[in-house]
Formats: C-alpha cells, sequence, structure tokens
C-alpha cells in the first residue's frame, strides 16, 4: 500500500506550476452585443458570458492538476458538470474555500499524528525484543495513518478549483508555504522508501530517522507559515 501512496504523491508532485469591445456605435448599426454604458448586472453579466470573455473568468496560470480539472477544457468542463459561466465560478470560489478550509484542518490532524509517530520512532530506535516486536507494530500503524492523512490533505489541495485571480507578485506566505511543501513532499517520498530498505538495510536506520525529523520540520514551518 505505501508503494502506492509513493506512487501517487509523485504523479502529484509533478508538475508543482478580450472581451470583443463592442462600443456603442451609430443608430444605424446593425449589431450591438453590448451597451456602451452597461451600467447594469444583467449587461455585465451579458458579457462575460460571451464565449470570447471565458478566459478571464480564470487564473492565467494554475497548476497542472487544476488545469486539468478545472482549466477552460478541463475534466469537467468538458463532462458539463461545471460549466464555466460567471455563476458557475462563484459557486466554485465557495467549493474552493470549503475544500481549503479542510485542507487546513487536514493539516493540522497530519501534523499531531506526524508528532506520535516521531515518539514512537524514538521509543524503536532503543527498543528491543518484545518492546520492539509492538513499538514496530504502532509505529506501522502510524505511519499508515499518516500516509493517508497527508494524501488526503495534499490532494485537497491540487485539485481545489483555482482562484480568481493569479499569484500575488513578490515573496509572500503562500509562496513560502508551497516551497516547503516542496521540501516536506520530498522528504514523505523518502521516508517511506527508507523506511522498506531499513528490514534489509539496518545501517540506514539514522538516515531514515533524520529524514523523517527533517520532512516534519518542514511540515510544521508549512503550517505555521499559514497559522501567523
Amino acid at each position: 500500500m505505501n508503494y502506492v501512496f509513493v506512487a501517487l504523491l509523485v504523479c502529484f508532485s509533478l508538475g508543482s506550476v478580450q472581451a470583443q469591445d463592442s462600443t456603442a456605435v451609430k443608430k444605424t448599426a446593425v449589431t450591438d452585443t453590448v451597451p456602451a454604458k452597461a451600467n447594469d448586472a444583467d449587461a455585465l453579466l451579458a458579457g462575460l458570458t460571451d464565449s470570447t470573455a471565458t478566459p478571464s473568468l480564470l487564473p492565467r496560470k494554475m497548476i497542472f492538476t487544476q488545469r486539468a480539472f478545472w482549466g477552460p477544457k478541463g475534466l469537467l468542463r468538458t463532462m458539463n458538470v461545471a460549466p464555466l459561466t460567471p455563476e458557475g465560478r462563484a459557486k466554485e470560489l465557495k467549493i474552493r474555500r470549503t475544500m481549503l478550509i479542510t485542507h487546513q484542518i487536514g493539516g493540522f490532524v497530519t501534523l499531531a499524528g506526524f508528532v506520535a509517530q516521531g515518539l514512537l520512532g524514538a521509543k524503536l530506535y532503543n527498543a528491543k525484543g518484545q518492546e520492539y516486536t509492538d513499538t514496530k507494530v504502532w509505529h506501522e500503524r502510524s505511519a499508515t495513518f499518516i500516509n493517508v492523512a497527508y494524501g488526503t490533505t495534499l490532494a485537497l489541495s491540487l485539485t481545489t478549483p483555482p482562484p480568481v485571480v493569479g499569484a500575488k507578485r513578490g515573496f509572500t506566505s503562500i509562496k513560502l508555504h508551497k516551497y516547503l511543501a516542496i521540501v516536506h513532499l520530498t522528504g514523505m517520498i523518502a521516508t517511506n522508501v527508507l523506511a522498506h530498505m531499513i528490514d534489509t538495510h539496518p545501517d540506514l536506520k539514522p538516515v531514515h530517522r533524520a529524514v523523517a525529523y527533517g520532512t516534519f520540520g518542514a511540515y510544521a514551518a508549512s503550517i505555521i507559515s499559514l497559522t501567523f
């Protein structure tokens, strides 16, 4: 199961990445799609629902997973599950908010799992006999819990609908969060790989422990970057 999880993490990690101006003309003009002084909401929606205006409903840059689901030709668009309209985008932003809140809760749950796993790992490192066997069982169960929680939290982040506009320029807490995510994602993959190698290569225990602690540090820092 852990090998499947690692493969999913690798797949997820690949890739962390005019409306026609119809002005008012003379009264003799044949067509005029948008009034010169569009002051009401209906005129605004009419302009936005024009097929040439749909790109403005989405940010120019999106991560590949968002584009795959929510892009102009994404899966949900082609299946007509989420039509690209102003009303549809308004609903998507509500979904985005819910998913990001769940993502944040999942982050704290996973962090708690990291703490428990660290305590078990420290105990396992020096345990012997039956104590080693019992502690290893709980260590493996804790690892499975963390993998599931971490994978779910990651999936929520990668598949959330895109925001209204792209990322702000300059260094922000959001960008720091993303940079740290690359670090702890790499650490998660390495930790799982090393965990499966320890039985045949016991000398890798110190490396496994160091990578696990580094992953925990990067993960904790990524949560703190958005919390404070």
